[in-house]
């Protein structure tokens, strides 16, 4: 089993990096898919992101042998791709179709679902903690949709199919975490992302039409540099921070992530108006998105939040 380093500032460090790269890339493919279409942008991430990770691992003598996979090794490669593929493609479409702050709102029900399924996969327990966790989660999101419940249940519009998309993102990347989970018992995590990476951009190839990045401004080149570069740096430096600090605590962590899209919004908004839209929620959604933040904290701090007050029991119980 791994065991943190104890460095828990630098996990910190590391785990804010992640939660801001992840909390900017929706307001940056926001603007490059006003000229791209979903497939092609992630076709790209996909291409540079795993040609860079083949490149270090090559240099280092480190890439991935498949022979010891075996049959239901590459079946869960598969059903890896499969799964992130369908999770970058339909994020973006979903992004199309929303705005960056409700889209990464939305996709924290990902790591809910991961979670549920690790309970009939791998037989995970499930805490009352986490239950009350997913309880605020849910009740977050019904407070910031209030201002739009009825078109969501009523009809079948942009919003309500975005919605729908985004939720299906957040679904198929659950058999890609799940795979994944599996597959580092053989790889290191570096290995398995650029199989990963690649065999996705492999499999886009028929759909992607790489020609349409010439029909970007320059500001719009750069942004989708900047959103190749941030799938493998936001990566590293979630990797890193798991090497550092507990799990748990890096998930918890990373539930800022919408916030960070929040606030870089305004920002953005208030800075280049004519790229950048502000969200139109009112004081309710916004108290929803930090409900749905603080659900997903706790659902991933219950389990040690748990040991740390039996341990502290025992303590008391076994001192003199």
């Amino acid at each position: 089993m791994h065991v943190s380093s104890g460095r828990w500032q630098l996990g910190l460090f590391l785990s804010l990096v992640t939660a801001v790269l992840w909390g900017i890339l929706p307001i940056k493919l926001k603007e490059v898919l006003k000229v791209m279409d979903p497939v092609s942008v992630t076709w790209f991430r996909l291409v540079v992101s795993g040609g860079m990770l083949f490149a270090w691992l090559l240099v280092r003598g480190q890439l991935p042998r498949f022979r010891p996979l075996g049959k239901r090794g590459g079946g869960l490669v598969l059903l890896a791709v499969l799964g992130l593929t369908g999770n970058y493609v339909c994020y973006l479409i979903g992004l199309r179709l929303l705005t960056p702050g409700t889209t990464q709102l939305v996709i924290q029900i990902a790591p809910i679902l991961l979670l549920l399924g690790s309970l009939f996969v791998f037989k995970e327990s499930f805490s009352i903690g986490q239950g009350i966790g997913l309880a605020v989660l849910l009740g977050g999101f019904g407070l910031f949709f209030n201002q739009r419940l009825a078109e969501l249940f009523g009809s079948l519009g942009d919003y309500t199919l975005g919605v729908l998309i985004v939720l299906l993102a957040a679904f198929v990347w659950t058999f890609y975490g799940l795979a994944q989970k599996q597959l580092l018992t053989q790889w290191t995590s570096l290995q398995v992302m650029m199989v990963i990476y690649l065999g996705c951009a492999l499999l886009l190839t028929p759909w992607a039409h790489p020609q349409q990045a010439l029909l970007l401004s320059p500001l719009q080149a750069w942004l989708l540099l900047a959103c190749c570069l941030n799938t493998l740096v936001a990566y590293g430096a979630f990797a890193e921070a798991l090497a550092h600090w507990e799990a748990s605590r890096v998930s918890a962590t990373l539930a800022l992530t919408p916030l960070v899209t929040f606030a870089s919004v305004a920002l953005a908004a208030s800075l280049w108006p004519d790229h950048v839209h502000p969200e139109s929620v009112n004081g309710l959604a916004y108290l929803g998105a930090l409900l749905v933040v603080s659900g997903s904290a706790l659902t991933a701090l219950a389990p040690s939040l748990l040991r740390s007050y039996r341990a502290h029991k025992a303590r008391l119980y076994s001192a003199p």
